[in-house]
């Protein structure tokens, strides 16, 4: 019987122990946290009721351990937040055990269905929430997953009991540079690129590495989509090859080159290989940034054959997503919108410049790696005054004052912050409250959706 370790107890980690013990593995599930550690989760709960539903069916989990700290196995699978140099896995490497990422394993058992795969620094989620609505609205089953939706190893579980019938039509997959390291094979039909700005350097060093990162997984599509409007996609794209599909929200002829855009606006609608799709103001969702997240999910959809009345009718109904400049309420004529997703400086100055000033926002928390002008002096152009949180609180104090701007303050929570930001929206007469933190949330939240749950119920505890 083989056997198979699987790293981190998350849902993905235990979407992976279940997927192999179900396949006939000998599975152990190893974490590094203690009981305590894990039962002060915020889902610490759902998480100690999944350990004993997985030593019941025959999962063996090890809290409190490390890697290979009993028998080698023959394959050890890593979830997303494990580093991927960790001392312990390149020793396995070393020693020949075949180590991989959550991902990977389950495009192993989902290859021989299309995958669409997403990445990019920004723009992700929505875009893979989007191509998932449409492909939905033509009759499809495509399930999302990844960062967004299901562990892609629980449509694996699925599919795994259609006993050889195709349970999907698609799989449309979010796929972070994390889980891109840890996937050799992976391979989707059709492959998109958002965005590409400097973020999670604390793990991969350079910028060259992380691009290389993300490059290897388009290399890998056999068709590739990339926003022709990011302006260092528009010169590193070209090193992919010329069969890149390019889309820009400002003609078939932005580029003033020989390159072809094939998915572009024009006189207000959506053009996609020549064909009119759908007039641009059905999609409701704000910024041009949204615009681009459209025109690479209509690429994608008409590369899948999907037709233009069934694309129309996903972007028109289309919510959005939950924590990317996510509207909470409007309370005595100011709207408080969340963006807790925007954890580094380009996110949030997107956001920033996708809302109507003049804004309250909030900002901080664990401070990233990166350039921040182009943050601030959106800041200066589009807010009234900054409420400042976090571990990043001081730093980020120091920086606006260097750049002239020194109307803000240091909160430290998010209770404060809100509280305080209704005084001040009152007192300039701001527009927005904006929670866009430009920060990672782990010095005071366990992710950016437990940060951006906390503020919706702040403003909405507000407004009752």
């Amino acid at each position: 019987m083989p056997t198979g370790e699987i790293i981190g107890l998350g849902r993905s980690g235990i979407a992976a122990a279940r997927l192999l013990n179900q396949d006939g593995w000998q599975v152990s599930l190893v974490d590094s946290a203690t009981e305590l550690q894990i039962a002060l989760r915020s889902n610490g709960k759902q998480l100690q009721a999944s350990q004993q539903q997985l030593n019941q069916e025959g999962v063996l989990v090890k809290l409190d351990s490390s890697i290979l700290e009993a028998e080698t196995p023959n394959l050890i699978v890593v979830s997303p937040g494990v580093p991927w140099d960790l001392k312990a896995l390149e020793t396995a490497r070393q020693q020949g055990i075949q180590t991989i990422g959550e991902i990977e394993l389950a495009w192993r058992y989902l290859n021989r269905i299309p995958w669409v795969g997403i990445t990019g620094t920004n723009g992700k989620t929505t875009t893979t929430a989007l191509i998932a609505a449409i492909f939905q609205a033509a009759g499809l089953n495509a399930p999302a997953c990844g960062n967004i939706g299901n562990a892609a190893c629980e449509l694996a579980i699925k599919n795994f009991a259609a006993v050889g019938d195709r349970s999907f039509d698609w799989i449309i997959a979010e796929l972070s540079s994390y889980q891109i390291e840890s996937s050799v094979e992976l391979a989707p039909k059709i492959g998109i690129w958002t965005t590409f700005t400097p973020d999670h350097l604390n793990r991969h060093q350079t910028l060259e590495n992380y691009y290389q990162i993300k490059a290897s997984l388009l290399r890998r599509c056999r068709q590739k989509i990339i926003n022709g409007d990011d302006r260092y996609l528009q010169q590193t794209g070209l090193a992919l090859g010329t069969d890149v599909i390019w889309t820009s929200v400002k003609g078939k002829n932005s580029f003033g080159d020989d390159r072809l855009v094939e998915v572009y606006l024009e006189d207000g609608w959506v053009v996609a290989f020549g064909e009119l799709i759908a007039p641009v103001n059905l999609f409701k969702m704000p910024g041009q940034h949204n615009l681009q997240n459209l025109l690479v999910a209509v690429a994608a959809a008409k590369l899948a054959g999907i037709e233009k009345t069934a694309i129309a009718q996903a972007i028109t109904s289309f919510p959005g997503v939950e924590h990317r400049l996510e509207y909470v309420c409007t309370h005595q004529g100011i709207k408080f919108i969340n963006d807790s997703k925007a954890t580094n400086y380009d996110a949030a100055e997107v956001g920033l410049n996708s809302v109507e000033a003049p804004v309250i926002l909030i900002a901080g928390g664990q401070a990233k790696v990166g350039e921040d002008l182009a943050w601030i002096d959106t800041i200066k152009a589009q807010a009234a005054a900054v409420l400042l949180i976090g571990e990043a609180a001081p730093m980020f104090a120091q920086r606006l004052s260097d750049r002239g701007l020194d109307n803000y303050q240091i909160v430290e929570t998010m209770d404060k912050a809100v509280a305080q930001s209704l005084q001040l929206a009152q007192k300039y007469q701001a527009k927005v409250v904006l929670l866009s933190p430009a920060c990672a949330s782990f010095d005071q939240y366990l992710s950016f959706e437990a940060r951006g749950d906390h503020f919706k119920q702040l403003c909405l505890a507000i407004k009752d």
